[in-house]
């Protein structure tokens, strides 16, 4: 159930701001091995002059920025997927919003099961839940 944030300076209209979600989503999907009717995108653009490196407005340098943090729950990833992710995630971002500035991140955090869920509910439930259904008559 991995949670998406992503923070970005570029100028998106509506139609780019879908396939931003789309593409994240499915990258996470592919790449951290995500249920995609459980995954949800959250984009927050931001004003390039609110955003600064080494001191500097972002928008004085003429590059876009962004921070893209993926919730989930940990021990479900391994850290090759997640160094994979990482990488595959900066060079999707990059040619999807374009000049990149190079201290642009991704945070994949891991959240214990018992401290993170949806509906309500924390993941080791849902799993215990989940394994009760699939468990043989009389366990």
């Amino acid at each position: 159930m991995p949670f998406v944030t992503l923070q970005y300076t570029a100028p998106t209209d509506a139609a780019q701001s879908a396939r931003l979600a789309d593409e994240i989503a499915g990258l996470v999907c592919a790449v951290l091995r995500k249920d995609p009717h459980r995954t949800s995108v959250l984009l927050r653009p931001v004003d390039p002059a609110q955003w600064f490196i080494a001191g500097r407005r972002l928008a004085d340098t003429g590059r876009h920025a962004f921070r893209l943090e993926v919730t989930v729950t940990d021990e479900t990833n391994t850290r090759a997927e997640k160094q994979r992710f990482q990488r595959e995630a900066f060079a999707l971002l990059s040619r999807l919003l374009g000049d990149i500035h190079p201290h642009s991140n991704v945070h994949v955090i891991d959240c214990r099961a018992a401290a993170y869920g949806y509906g309500g509910i924390s993941q080791e439930e849902h799993w215990s839940r989940e394994s009760a259904h699939c468990a043989p008559d009389g366990l």
